[in-house]
Order: structure tokens, then sequence, then C-alpha cells
């Protein structure tokens, strides 16, 4: 196999530039070398969508696997920890901070993943990572009880520099 060349300029579509594209069309992790690092923040949120008695019995502890939102919370952050190695061209960031929290509804829990980071590049794929394996944790979790479970609405919410 012949080594692709990623000096090559970026390939364009509708006038837009593909940054993770060369100009062969060939995908390649973009150079962020020549970046200063900056304080970065991202914020992303999901929901799991549930039977109400699924609620009650997460609210009393009374599921069969234990603490789901403990566990949960640990996966999000173990999961936004490691996105560069399960996103390929993700950049490895030394993250800062990593919150994840829930709020619990009668039939949803909503699940929000705050990530911080000094970098040359931004922690949104961070954050959208701890947001998903926090809700297919949830989802495990819950799914011996509540056959009707369904994750949605996974987005992000906040992407600053300063």
């Amino acid at each position: 196999m012949k080594p692709r060349d990623s000096s090559k300029s970026p390939k364009r579509v509708s006038g837009r530039t593909l940054t993770h594209v060369d100009a062969a069309g060939h995908a390649h992790m973009v150079n962020v070398g020549h970046k200063p690092p900056q304080r970065r923040r991202a914020v992303a949120t999901g929901t799991l969508r549930c039977q109400p008695a699924t609620i009650r019995a997460l609210r009393r502890q009374a599921l069969p696997k234990g603490d789901v939102l403990t566990v949960a919370q640990v996966a999000g952050i173990q999961a936004a920890k490691r996105t560069a190695e399960l996103i390929p061209l993700c950049h490895p960031l030394p993250l800062t901070h990593i919150a994840v929290e829930f709020q619990v509804s009668s039939d949803r829990i909503a699940i929000i993943c705050a990530v911080e980071t000094t970098a040359p590049t931004g922690v949104e794929m961070e954050a959208l990572t701890g947001v998903s394996v926090a809700a297919l944790t949830l989802y495990d979790m819950c799914k011996a009880v509540d056959q009707t479970l369904r994750i949605d609405e996974i987005r992000l919410l906040e992407k600053t520099k300063a």
C-alpha cells in the first residue's frame, strides 16, 4: 500500500474546506500543532426516556443493578477521558475538568456533561462522548425492568474558548 501524502491541500466541497479530508479524499488527523493552547469548555446533553415506574425504582435505589446514577456518572467521566481512543480523528487532550450530572423527572433522565481543557483544539467530542456513554450505561442498567427505554436528543449545548 502506497503511503498517503497528508501535505496535500484539503479537499473543497460546495465552497467549504473539509479539514479532515485531503485533496485525494483520504481522511487524516488535522495538525493543530501551530495553534496556541487556549482554555476551552464544552457542554453536551442527552435524554434517557423511560417508564415512570423505572424512575420510581431508581429514586428508591431499587433497580436490580444498584445505584445506576453513580455508575453512569463514572462511565461518562471515563468515556470523556478516552474519546481519542474511540473516535479515530480526535486528538488526545489533557482534560482539566469533567462533570456528569443528571436531572431526573417523572419519565426521563436528562444527562449533562461539561468538559474543560487548555489545549489547541476543542472538547466538544469529549462532552458528547461522556453524555453518550452515560446514557448507554443508564440504558444497560435499566433495561431489565423497562423495555421501552429510548436514548434521545444527544447534542452540543455550548462550546467556548477563552
